[in-house]
């Protein structure tokens, strides 16, 4: 997603320090699309792209992250040195962490105080696998601060963690050769997939983080390498755009649940290649199949984002015009609104349980966790801003 410019260092760095449209956008509308994934019992979440093929929005979130750390961190590592770029990295390894744990306190909370009520008497708590930190609460305290103790609806944040802690690492391999990253990353990606390296999740089980972040970051680093440009931008070809859409195409009867389940003989075939598609360690199909997307929505973009950002006339350009800009706003403030979302969507979820999922109560349900993230990501902005800090000009 960035131009290829060869061997001109500052262009380069101009290039990356301007916010490229296109990594808002996709990013925001993961934003949505884990929204609604993360809902309890949301009837929507089975047309988002997660059932029709092996990558979901996890994907277009962690790939969108590896490019945004090279912008964010990428000068650090250039302009200041490697123990500077090691430090801006580790300032946002804190940032990260507390958002994790201030997450997982806040749902643990917001749990306790509904478990068992409502029309249904729901076993809240339950459905998020949390009575063991309820129940052995000082073993499971200090398992939750060290990160040994990561339930699976809490593990996006610990991934993201382990990633960035490899970032110095890549950028350090990188600056020796762009072969030793390759390789470095490569290795890595084959251990977890191989189960030498993993995270474990909790002490009482051998479960590992679900999200494990040695397979995951494969992805991630794709997406850093292309934004530095240490890989060459893709190129445009119809070619690539028609084995792109086949390959995608082809993974749907894989991967969607009502034709698996009306043909056995696809469902044993899906099964068979789990090895393949499975997501903790990041299967190598699930790469294969997001870089096809990826190509597409590239593809669909423009250079430049232009198809994106295409001005006209007339009400359907005008309404455009609007959703754009606040998807741009949502995948500009990524990590506020993932955080808020999360809680968001239990929120979201007791209420279906109490009023129903009736279409026109899970519409609107949808509808106004999707404004709160954007009023979230606005708010966010505003603040980031830092108004308080504009001089007032003499009248």
């Amino acid at each position: 997603m960035t131009s290829q410019l060869g061997d001109n260092p500052s262009a380069h760095t101009r290039q990356i320090r301007t916010r490229d449209p296109r990594l808002d956008f996709y990013r925001g509308l993961a934003m949505f699309i884990i929204l609604i994934a993360h809902i309890p019992g949301n009837v929507p979440a089975l047309w988002i792209p997660a059932r029709f093929g092996f990558s979901d929005a996890t994907e277009i979130f962690v790939f969108c992250s590896g490019m945004a750390s090279a912008i964010a961190f990428g000068s650090a590592f250039r302009n200041k040195g490697w123990w500077m770029g090691t430090a801006r990295v580790a300032l946002r390894i804190w940032q990260v962490y507390w958002a994790h744990i201030g997450v997982f306190l806040m749902i643990a909370t917001f749990v306790a105080l509904l478990n068992g009520t409502g029309a249904f008497e729901k076993d809240y708590v339950g459905d998020l696998n949390l009575w063991p930190f309820f129940d052995e609460t000082p073993a499971n305290l200090v398992g939750l601060m060290t990160l040994t103790y990561v339930p699976n609806y809490f593990d996006v944040l610990p991934m993201y963690i382990g990633i960035l802690a490899m970032m110095p690492v890549v950028v350090g391999l990188q600056k020796l050769h762009t072969g030793f990253a390759v390789g470095f990353v490569l290795a890595v990606w084959l251990g977890a997939n191989f189960d030498v390296l993993m995270m474990p999740a909790e002490p009482w089980t051998d479960r590992e983080w679900f999200f494990n972040p040695f397979g995951w970051q494969l992805v991630f680093f794709t997406g850093f390498a292309l934004m530095s440009g240490w890989l060459p931008q893709p190129r445009f070809h119809w070619g690539l755009v028609a084995l792109a859409v086949v390959f995608v195409l082809a993974t749907v009867p894989f991967a969607y649940f009502r034709i698996l389940n009306a043909v056995p003989e696809l469902k044993s075939i899906a099964k068979d290649i789990h090895f393949l598609t499975q997501k903790t360690d990041f299967g190598v199909l699930r790469y294969v199949h997001f870089m096809a997307l990826a190509y597409l929505g590239w593809a669909i973009a423009g250079q430049g984002g232009t198809r994106l950002l295409a001005t006209g006339s007339g009400l359907a350009a005008a309404a455009w015009r609007f959703v754009l800009r606040l998807i741009l706003k949502v995948g500009q403030q990524s990590l506020a609104v993932f955080m808020v979302s999360m809680v968001l969507a239990r929120i979201i979820g007791f209420g279906f349980d109490q009023l129903g999922r009736a279409t026109s109560v899970v519409l609107l349900g949808n509808l106004i966790g999707f404004g709160l993230i954007v009023g979230v990501a606005y708010l966010a902005g505003w603040f980031k801003s830092q108004p308080w800090r504009n001089k007032q000009v003499a009248q």
